[in-house]
């Protein structure tokens, strides 16, 4: 298997995310990954693959995963349904930090229970 082969699941999630400036080369078994994503979130979704697939500390493939919005951690759509205790949790791993969004969105939100699908939510630098 090659050095690709092994990572298309992370060159497949770089489409999915839009990765701007991508650049992929294989170089002696080492995969040379470049490009940018558009915020923090997006580039520890990249990581995290790469580290599901290599290991903590993977010597087959060099990433270079700039970031090309870090004022933000994320920049998050409402769907229908959606909770800022769920949206919390999903980039924090912590549904309480909902406070942290509410108050990096105090200029939309004036109450943290009443969001609306398709509002579009600051997700803020921890």
């Amino acid at each position: 298997m090659t050095t690709k082969a092994k990572y298309q699941a992370v060159l497949e999630l770089g489409e999915t995310l839009n990765i701007q400036n991508g650049n992929v080369t294989e170089e002696n078994g080492v995969l040379k990954v470049i490009g940018t994503a558009k915020n923090p979130y997006e580039k520890n979704i990249l990581w995290d693959k790469i580290k599901e697939i290599g290991g903590e500390n993977p010597s087959d493939i060099m990433a270079n995963i700039s970031v090309a919005d870090d004022s933000v951690y994320a920049r998050h759509i409402v769907k229908s349904g959606e909770t800022l205790g769920g949206i919390a949790k999903k980039y924090f791993g912590n549904p309480a930090k909902y406070q942290d969004i509410f108050k990096a969105n105090s200029d939309i939100l004036k109450n943290p229970d009443l969001i609306h699908p398709d509002q579009e939510l600051i997700i803020p630098n921890l």
